[in-house]
């Protein structure tokens, strides 16, 4: 006989779990007590929007679940914000929320939310577990529900008088075991459809990666001479060096990517929903009056013919299809002329814009880019200070890049924070906004606390610079609602426990991170930004300028 925390924690084990990020409360006792001794590792979070942010960046970086355990009520809310990023990212992720006891519902009792009703929008699959000695078959269903097609999260409510009951049940016998079709004759159909292209792009993206993966897709590229352009916050999927890589379609992309976007006749979309980013708001591809003609590879059957009217779809995970893709040899049809146009584009557009200011960002991006490791991992949030390292940053291997295609603000130092547990060896930068940094900085307390070092880098202009920038744009001069009083951030590092710097011009930036990475531990630098460097490509005096010539 096992009390129901004990069979959770048990489960969890047999799954591959390996560490849970939690805010404890008493609605789920049980399972903490379950987690005791079970040789899974519990990193306590200072608020539940945090630990969320913190498993689904483990769900990225692992392909597993990753494991969140809060309280009911108020607890669940403030992880809600996790589970809509796991969703739209496509991460595989199990939230866990103490519930109240079976025997009180429907009155309204301290702390009472109906879960399927509240989360039912935001994830893949929600259920409360009614019955202790079904435990296992809840477990090995959330898992196979997070990992199969798109994968996604997953909301298991967990009543405390269940969790405490105890039940004779064995265990599940662990992760399903499947087997991996070969798509040869899908791969191969999918070439020839695209061989009769005069202006081809290939575009990957969502779920399924691997470094195989990006190797496959570099060969298969090199083999076919063709250009890949890459999704929104997918920018490591391909070496970035690589002769056929075209640069990614992000918030603010290439203008001259987006061009080849809408001139192109054929599109190969791989892994990817060719959503309203890639598209810029469905105007450089156009689902009404669709063009280029499209063939769409994705996992989830569901997600074909949704928005897109494909001449070729297929379901297929982009790792196993690219795998494919990679055996074939050369379509026979010349691309070379556009795929080395395509390239001299972002090479191009690599070339640094100077910005106004005593310290420049793309300066700061340029100086990470040439000298972190390879391997190093760089997460961020959401804000204009995301532009210029989207624009000027080279990523070079797969799983260097960890950014919510969600726009969640906040999400890049918890993600840092996931990020430097789960690989102690690789340098882990987080890049962040004032107003971003804000949002989640008390898990500054979490990364102490476990031995997490990343450095972070703030770029402080005092604003909420994406907001400021489209309000200058709509309404010249107007401001309101977008600034902020900030404190010392890197005296509020050396608070917390860490190390803490601050640059105010461009020459300090490099020795400063050079001290930072020294300090081995939590790190960061205060970047004291020009007001006026408002986007990558318009100063706040010029996106005022447009937006007054707007109004006539």
């Amino acid at each position: 006989m096992r009390h129901g925390g004990q069979i959770l924690a048990d489960q969890l084990k047999i799954h591959g779990a390996r560490r849970v990020f939690s805010v404890p409360g008493e609605s789920f006792l049980a399972a903490l007590d379950g987690l005791y001794d079970s040789g899974i590792d519990n990193v306590v979070c200072r608020q539940e929007g945090g630990a969320a942010m913190m498993a689904e960046a483990y769900g990225k970086l692992t392909g597993q679940p990753g494991i969140c355990f809060v309280t009911r009520g108020p607890g669940a809310t403030n992880a809600s914000a996790g589970v809509h990023i796991a969703m739209q990212d496509s991460t595989p992720m199990i939230l866990f929320i103490g519930q109240i006891d079976r025997g009180h519902r429907d009155r309204e009792v301290f702390q009472e939310v109906d879960y399927r009703a509240m989360f039912g929008p935001l994830a893949k699959w929600v259920a409360e577990i009614d019955s202790t000695d079904r435990i296992p078959e809840y477990i090995r269903r959330a898992f196979a529900v997070a990992t199969a097609g798109r994968p996604g999260p997953v909301v298991l409510a967990l009543p405390e008088d269940m969790l405490s009951d105890s039940a004779d049940v064995p265990d599940s016998p662990g992760p399903l075991v499947e087997l991996t079709p070969t798509y040869s004759t899908i791969a191969e159909d999918a070439l020839d459809w695209l061989s009769v292209a005069q202006r081809p792009l290939v575009i990957v993206g969502g779920p399924h990666w691997s470094p195989q993966a990006a190797a496959d897709l570099a060969h298969f590229a090199s083999t076919q001479n063709v250009p890949v352009a890459l999704g929104f916050r997918r920018q490591d999927y391909l070496d970035n060096r690589h002769p056929c890589y075209a640069g990614d379609l992000n918030v603010g992309p290439n203008p001259r990517l987006a061009a080849r976007l809408r001139d192109a006749d054929r599109l190969l979309v791989i892994g990817s929903r060719l959503g309203d980013i890639e598209t810029q708001g469905f105007t450089n591809v156009d689902p009404i009056r669709q063009k280029p003609r499209i063939c769409h590879i994705h996992a989830d059957p569901n997600e074909l013919g949704r928005v897109w009217a494909p001449d070729l779809c297929a379901v297929a995970d982009a790792v196993n299809f690219t795998r494919a893709l990679s055996r074939l040899p050369a379509c026979g049809t010349d691309w070379a002329d556009w795929t080395k146009a395509a390239r001299a584009d972002y090479d191009a557009w690599l070339t640094p814009k100077e910005s106004p200011g005593a310290v420049k960002q793309e300066e700061v991006i340029r100086h990470l880019s040439q000298t972190l490791p390879e391997d190093a991992i760089l997460t961020n949030g959401a804000g204009n200070y995301a532009a210029w390292l989207h624009r000027y940053f080279v990523y070079k291997g797969f799983r260097t890049q960890l950014a919510p295609t969600s726009g969640s603000m906040g999400y890049g130092f918890p993600a840092a924070v996931s990020a430097s547990l789960e690989h102690p060896d690789r340098v882990v930068v987080c890049l962040a906004g004032d107003g971003c940094l804000q949002m989640t900085l008390n898990e500054m307390s979490t990364a102490i606390q476990y031995g997490a070092k990343p450095i972070v880098i703030v770029m402080n202009n005092g604003r909420y610079g994406t907001i400021r920038m489209h309000q200058e744009k709509h309404y010249p001069g107007r401001v309101s609602g977008t600034m902020l009083a900030n404190p010392d951030f890197a005296e509020l590092a050396r608070a917390y426990g860490g190390h803490g710097e601050t640059v105010e011009v461009q020459d300090q930036f490099a020795a400063a991170f050079d001290r930072a990475q020294a300090s081995g531990t939590l790190a960061v630098i205060e970047v004291k930004i020009d007001p006026e460097a408002l986007s990558t490509g318009m100063t706040l005096s010029e996106a005022r300028a447009a937006g007054e010539a707007a109004k006539g």
